[in-house]
């Protein structure tokens, strides 16, 4: 029995890949991990910007000064609600969309095209659009709930330390549920119309088809979308800059926001670089355990 050899390939070829892959791998050096190493290494620094020539290195310091700090367990708890009520809310929202504009209607396309607005403007006009919402005086918000007799005064909703970050929480609720009924709904065409015939024939509730087929064709996706926005969301800052600043006091502080208010303000780079890599160990830790439990259950 004979067999054939196969030559390998020119050397040319098996280097082809790799010379079409390299410019977005220097890119990504580049922009990604090299501002990464920067941070890591400037947080082992004594740095603050109005004295440049003074660069110590103080080792742990700034880390150590972290964990003491009142302020980062004050934003760590509200990164913790921001993340928790923001993403599924958003999630949610996004599969019920999903699920309505799945079905046949008269203009489906064109609430298609529509449903995708808030998710393709601006986070600058998002966050001033919202401002005026909640605006005391003069806001749609107090307006509705006042001629609706669900509340008796006008509500400074982003003035009140106990109702400011849910009222930014509601407003990226809005701006981020498009991109789940987006991925929702292309997960939605993709499930055979055939298994919910099936289902229906052997007499299945809606719900227990929603339940059966709907939800574990779907499964994929939504650990996709859900971990893509987990990272969006943990890292957005600027429409909780533009609408509060952090404020009133402390009452909108995240980790993101916290460390730019530090660098940014403060001029202290090497403390707010410390913040910033203690919330991407936080985030990776968090992302790795999202990654496995998830992975198990869709085992």
């Amino acid at each position: 029995m004979s067999t054939t050899v196969v030559p390998p390939a020119p050397l040319s070829r098996r280097v082809l890949p790799y010379v079409m892959l390299s410019p977005a791998v220097l890119v990504t050096l580049a922009i990604v991990f090299l501002p990464m190493v920067q941070a890591v290494w400037m947080s082992l620094h004594d740095y603050v910007l109005f004295r440049p020539k003074d660069f110590a290195f103080v080792g742990l310091k700034n880390f150590i000064a972290v964990f003491q700090d009142p302020v980062f367990w004050v934003s760590l708890q509200h990164t913790a609600i921001w993340i928790a009520v923001t993403v599924p809310a958003q999630m949610l929202l996004g599969l019920a969309t999903a699920l309505l504009l799945n079905q046949n209607f008269p203009w489906r396309g064109l609430a298609r095209a529509l449903v995708i607005i808030p998710w393709a403007l601006p986070s600058v006009v998002i966050a001033l659009m919202w401002v005026w919402i909640y605006d005391a005086n003069f806001g749609v918000l107090n307006d509705f709930l006042l001629r609706m007799n669900l509340i008796s005064t006008s509500i400074p909703w982003l003035a009140n330390p106990d109702t400011a970050l849910y009222a930014i929480i509601l407003t990226l609720t809005w701006q981020g549920f498009p991109f789940f009924a987006v991925m929702i709904l292309a997960g939605l065409q993709a499930i055979p119309a055939s298994y919910y015939e099936a289902a229906a024939i052997d007499g299945a509730s809606s719900f227990r088809q929603f339940w059966h087929i709907t939800l574990p064709g779907l499964s994929g996706v939504l650990m996709t979308a859900t971990l893509l926005r987990l990272i969006w969301v943990a890292n957005s800052i600027d429409v909780i800059f533009i609408m509060t600043g952090g404020g009133p006091g402390y009452s909108t502080y995240t980790l993101p926001l916290y460390a730019l208010v530090e660098a940014r303000t403060g001029l202290d780079y090497g403390y707010g670089s410390a913040l910033a890599v203690v919330f991407t160990i936080l985030l990776l830790g968090f992302v790795v355990l999202y990654l496995r439990r998830a992975g198990r259950n869709i085992a």
